[in-house]
Order: structure tokens, then sequence, then C-alpha cells
């Protein structure tokens, strides 16, 4: 059976601390002297009362959670956020499905808004809105596992439900110890790609905002379209923030706290990660040169903004890619599959998974001449076992398969093939950000029917959560007594 008691009291916990970040906002709107301040105050009282009623609805509960407990608190836990999160956006006037969509999006990291004009939003909502991208770039459970390690004994269990990727890397016994390191490499980051854009000229706000959603790879933008407004240094800053992001954050503290950059360097995700980028923007960079009559740095900077930003599921860009010659279009396309490193910010299939998925192939070739070999799956000096392979498969197969129904329906509801496939691997890889000129860097989703953008929005928490996690809740055995 599910345990609704302690369920509720995580998410009235979880609520709690929403409303904290939303009371930020309307500190924001104070210091801009906005006419929203209640629009904030209304909502960070709205979330504080749901907040207590969960906490009543689950006092008395035992801190314990089965694994079946833990997959419910982290599909709840990312949809309650966002009906409380659209709380803003509603009160200003935008539509339930409107809404929903951006909230979403926000939370999950896709950065696909709903907002032709972003700019004519108060300073309040485009806090909030680089917020909800900061506060779920590495999970929202996991962020409460680090602030409140003794609220349920089962943490391990839902930090599973929640992290992204097939393997697990520890750097202290207690998940909750790492969870604040983790936090802290997080934090670290953030500040110093926030001072750094604004020591190249940003303002203050936008250094902040910008901040925010290039660590958590998000790409929600302070100003109309995700193009991005600054300065070549400023694009070189965001390119190395981005791609530090897309690193595992194990990796991050053993190289920011323990020094051992040695581990990095032999990190076979982190290899082919770095392979595909120079690869890609190598590739790009030609195109540019030969095709657009690009000179040699601003080549350089478009490709390898483009894939940076791509790779790790950012979605801004510093250019409209959708005026590039159509095979980069394909390369981008490939670039959001694979996504960048398992234990990091970022969206998509991972790097890790590709990398056995090679290796697997790998060795199905060389069974094919050796027909008796035993050939163990080995990624760095790991041995992968066969229930991860099989484990792989099934992801892999899932991530198809949703991906090419979103597809079907994106073509049967009029959006042509190429928008529609890039739309399903926004989704799916919480990219956020299609290729053509119709849905485009520089362009909203706000013409999607309100159908499409209620599936959108399940496809972004689907993606997110890394699809097992979701749709196991779909399956008659898991509600079954045990």
């Amino acid at each position: 059976m599910i345990n609704w008691k302690i369920i509720s009291k995580i998410l009235g916990s979880l609520l709690f601390i929403e409303a904290f970040f939303m009371a930020l906002c309307l500190v924001m709107t104070i210091i801009y002297g906005e006419t929203d301040m209640l629009l904030f105050i209304f909502s960070t009282a709205v979330t504080a009362a749901g907040a207590s009623l969960f906490r009543y609805l689950g006092y008395g509960a035992e801190n314990s959670l089965s694994r079946r407990d833990a997959y419910v608190v982290v599909t709840l836990t990312w949809t309650v956020f966002s009906i409380f999160g659209m709380l803003p956006f509603l009160i200003q006037g935008t539509n339930i499905t409107d809404a929903f969509f951006e909230t979403m999006s926000g939370f999950t990291t896709t950065g696909a808004t709903i907002y032709d004009d972003v700019e004519s939003l108060s300073h309040g909502l485009l806090f909030w809105r680089s917020l909800m991208q900061w506060i779920g770039g590495l999970g929202i459970v996991f962020f409460t596992v680090a602030l409140l390690p003794s609220l349920v004994g089962g943490s391990v269990k839902v930090f599973a439900a929640e992290a992204t990727g097939p393997m697990r890397s520890k750097m202290h016994p207690r998940l909750s110890t790492s969870a604040k390191w983790i936090w802290s490499i997080y934090l670290l980051l953030t500040v110093a790609c926030g001072i750094s854009f604004w020591v190249c000229g940003m303002d203050w706000f936008d250094a902040t905002n910008y901040s925010m959603t290039t660590t958590a790879t998000g790409g929600f933008s302070t100003h109309n379209g995700s193009v991005f407004l600054a300065s070549p240094t400023i694009e070189y800053l965001s390119i190395l923030f981005q791609f530090l992001a897309g690193i595992n954050f194990t990796m991050l503290y053993l190289i920011f706290f323990k020094f051992r950059i040695g581990t990095l360097v032999r990190n076979s995700e982190f290899k082919l990660y770095v392979l595909t980028v120079v690869v890609a923007t190598l590739f790009i960079m030609y195109m540019l040169i030969t095709r657009m009559g690009y000179d040699v740095e601003e080549a350089l900077r478009s490709a390898l903004f483009q894939v940076v930003s791509t790779i790790t599921t950012t979605g801004l860009s510093n250019t409209d890619a959708g005026l590039w010659p159509h095979f980069t279009w394909a390369i981008l396309g490939l670039l959001m599959f694979m996504g960048a490193c398992a234990g990091s910010t970022t969206g998509g299939f991972k790097s890790i998974r590709m990398l056995m998925l090679i290796r697997v192939l790998r060795n199905e070739f060389h069974r094919i001449l050796h027909p008796n070999a035993v050939l163990p799956v080995r990624v760095g000096d790991q041995t992968i076992p066969q229930q991860r392979l099989v484990t792989l498969l099934a992801f892999f197969t899932l991530y198809m398969f949703m991906l090419i129904f979103t597809i079907v329906v994106m073509v049967v509801s009029g959006i042509d093939f190429t928008n529609s496939v890039t739309i399903g691997l926004s989704l799916m890889s919480n990219v956020g950000a299609g290729l053509d000129t119709n849905i485009g860097p520089q362009m909203s989703w706000a013409d999607l029917s309100d159908g499409l953008k209620w599936l959108c929005s399940f496809l972004m928490l689907v993606g997110r959560l890394e699809i097992i996690a979701v749709l196991v809740l779909f399956t008659r055995g898991f509600w079954r007594r045990n």
C-alpha cells in the first residue's frame, strides 16, 4: 500500500520551501517598486496554506518510505510544485493551460515559453521564471535531501527515483552530506557565473537571472526570444559555465574540493562529452565558413555556443540556427538526443548511456567473429551488470517510442515534419528550442493548441524524470496490494 501520510508530510515541507522562494520574488517587486506585490503576497500565502494542509494530513507519519512511495513522491512533487508555482502567472492574467505549461517548463528546465513578449513581464515574474529553473536544475526532491536530511528515512530511494543516469557514484556514505556538497558546487557555479556576467557588462538583474538559467541549463531569458543578448566575452563565459554544468557534479566535487583532476581526465563519459563537443563544433564551424561566409572567430563562437547549449539542453542561442544549412540541424538534433553527462543539470539520453550502447554494439560485432567469447561491457574500471544493460535497452525503447508518438501527434495536428521532430526532441530531452523558424530560437510556443500544450507539459515531466519513474505509475502492477 502507498503510505499517503508520509507523502503528504514531504509535500508539505517542500511547499514551504516553494513559498519561501516566492517571497524572494516579492522582495524583487519591492526593490523595483512594481505594482504586482499583491500577486506574490497572495501566491506565497496560498502556497504556505497548501503546505500547512499537507503537513496536517501527514501529521504523525513514520519517516519510512517504500520504493513505491518514492516514485509517487517524486512525480507528485514535480506536479504539485508546478500547480502552486503557476499561481503568479494565473493571477497576472495568463490562462491555466499556458500558466501550467510555463511553470512545468521552468521546473523541468526545458525553457520553452508561451510568452511572445517576456519583456512585458514584471521583474518579479522574470525572477520567478529563473528561480523555477534553478530549483529544478538538480532536482526538487534532491534539494530537500540536502536541506532536510531527517525528513524521510527512505531518502536514498527518493534520490534513486529522481536522479539522472544509469550509474550511481558516492562521494560520502551519507546521502545528505553528498547532497550538501553537490548543492554547494551548484551554488558556487551560479555565483561565479553571475559575478562574471556582471563584471563583463551585464546589469545585476540580467546577470542574476542568466546565471541561474545557465547553470541550471534551463534557458529562460529576461529578453524576448532565447537569443543571447550579450558581448562576445559574455558569450564565451556562458559557453564555459554551460559546459561545466554539463559535467557530472560528483566529478566537479572531486576537482574543486579534492583536486583530483586526473579522475575527470580518465572518466570515459567526460571524454565522450568533450570529443562530441569538439567534433560537432569543428564540423558546424566549417559549414558556417564555407556556406554562410562567417569569419573564423564568429564561426567558432557561434558553432561552439550552439553546440554546447544544445548538448547541455540549455536552449540558449547567440544566433538563429534556423537559418543555418539543413545538415547542421541534423547534428544539433543528435546533440539534443544525446545530452551531456549523467548527474548534471542537463537532460537528454546522457553520454554514459550512449557510451554503454557503443560498447554493447562493439561486443556484438566481436561476438560474430568469436561466438564463444565472454565479452563483459566495461565503462572505465566498472563492469556493467546484465540487469543494467536490460534497463538501458528498456529506457532506449521507451524514449524512442515516446519520441515517435510525439512526432506523429504533432504531424497529425498540422505541424510540419521538421518541427515535429525537433519539438519531440526538445520536450523529451528538456531542451525547449526548435530549429526551424516556425518554432525557433527567437520565437515562443504560444501557437500550439491547448491540447498540445498539456501533452507537452506531460512530456517535459516524463523527460525530466527519465520516463520510467513516471510511466511506472500507470502500470496495473504498481497499485496492486502485496
